[in-house]
């Protein structure tokens, strides 16, 4: 079962990534191995696997999205399928998989969702959870016509949108997910945080410390430069 150390305690996810992969139910063993492949042998600290399905007219499609993630590197995995014929007798697969420095992360997001604020006990669970990652400073713009508070005003008011900062979200719900799913997601996200803020922590280490032939060098160019 994928765990990690935060903050001195030892957290686990509540299923393994082949148990999630099962559970989703699409081709686990090929996405299984497109993540063991990606993964190159690095153990995997923590993951997500998320799966969805999208109604169009009289087809289904659906299509999963895998995260995995190790001390140095998150791999994403999507897999998409496709039927070439009408009986569905012929089918392919489409896989795509990215590999993100964790130190290149610039943002993990968090969006929770809960039902019947007014009555919250810390005990409730989150209904829903989305969970934004940022990498490759990408930017998604949503627009639309903009309004004003007349329901009778026939105006051009021209148009308003919002900026967001994102390269992938995901969202989870319990309702369509379930519970663990969720839980799992908000320990990734633990667990990705605390992988970003060690690789940074490390990566400033190195600059702040200068190689010995740095030094070396510096101090041969000014012995020579006392003694002219």
């Amino acid at each position: 079962m994928n765990a990690f150390r935060a903050g001195g305690s030892h957290i686990e996810q509540g299923q393994t990534l082949e148990q999630a992969l099962q559970r989703a139910g699409f081709y686990p063993l090929l996405v299984g191995d497109v993540i063991e492949e990606a993964l190159d042998g690095s153990p995997c600290i923590a993951h997500l696997a998320h799966l969805e399905t999208h109604f169009d007219q009289t087809e289904v499609h659906r299509h999963i999205t895998v995260l995995a993630l190790t001390e140095e590197l998150l791999i994403i995995a999507h897999v998409d399928d496709q039927q070439l014929d009408e009986q569905g007798e012929h089918v392919v697969a489409q896989i795509s998989t990215e590999t993100v420095p964790v130190r290149q992360i610039r943002s993990v997001v968090l969006n929770y969702l809960y039902t019947q604020p007014q009555d919250y006990k810390p005990s409730d669970p989150v209904r829903e959870l989305t969970l934004s990652i940022g990498w490759s400073g990408g930017q998604r713009l949503d627009i639309g016509p903009a309004a004003c508070g007349d329901p009778q005003c026939e105006a051009d008011h021209g148009y308003t949108g919002t900026i967001t900062h994102e390269d992938i979200a995901l969202r989870i719900s319990a309702e369509a997910d379930g519970l663990i799913a969720v839980q799992d997601a908000k320990i990734f996200a633990r667990a990705l945080r605390s992988a970003n803020s060690r690789a940074l922590a490390a990566g400033s280490s190195a600059e702040l410390s200068p190689s010995r032939s740095e030094t070396t060098g510096r101090g041969s160019r000014f012995g020579r430069s006392q003694h002219r």
